[in-house]
């Protein structure tokens, strides 16, 4: 076998139910089912005389959020977009994902200044399906790493 750490430390994988998200206060989302980070690079491509191949320089980067919320209660999430709509001006939230190691250890991520992006659901109804709300978020500063998994 040439990847014998894959198989060696298996027993260390995570699964959803080792994963939490927080509001900026350290308070449990409880109704949140699912949420996902991502970063796009967008590069700027060049060309140099004397050399047939593109080139790509790092240019800018975007990070985006994403949640999928059980209904449960109208929370603070739902009563501040309805309010920010009625006054127009878009809330800002600072938000916390959090993966939990087998042995206590954690990964923690800040998400700081998170703004409404896209689509939200305000109702999102179908017959026979748990009532969800899908949120997408633009995150405008750079993720903060808090703190790291580890195995040992």
């Amino acid at each position: 076998m040439i990847n014998e750490r894959a198989s060696g430390d298996s027993r260390y994988a995570r699964t959803g139910k080792d994963g939490a998200f927080y509001n900026q206060d350290g308070v449990l989302l409880a109704t949140v089912e699912s949420f996902s980070s991502n970063v796009s690079f967008n590069n700027a491509s060049y060309s140099v005389l004397g050399n047939a191949q593109e080139l790509e320089t790092a240019n800018t980067f975007k990070v985006t959020l994403t949640m999928s919320q059980v209904v449960v209660e109208d929370d603070a999430f739902i009563q501040e977009i309805f309010k920010a709509m009625k006054e127009q001006q878009m809330p800002y939230w600072s938000l916390q994902g959090v993966l939990v190691g087998r042995n206590g250890s954690e990964q923690r991520v800040v998400y700081s200044e998170c703004v409404p992006s896209g689509q939200v659901d305000l109702q999102n109804v179908t017959t026979g399906d748990v009532i969800k709300r899908n949120w997408n978020f633009a995150v405008n500063k750079p993720p903060a790493l808090q703190s790291l998994l580890d195995i040992n």
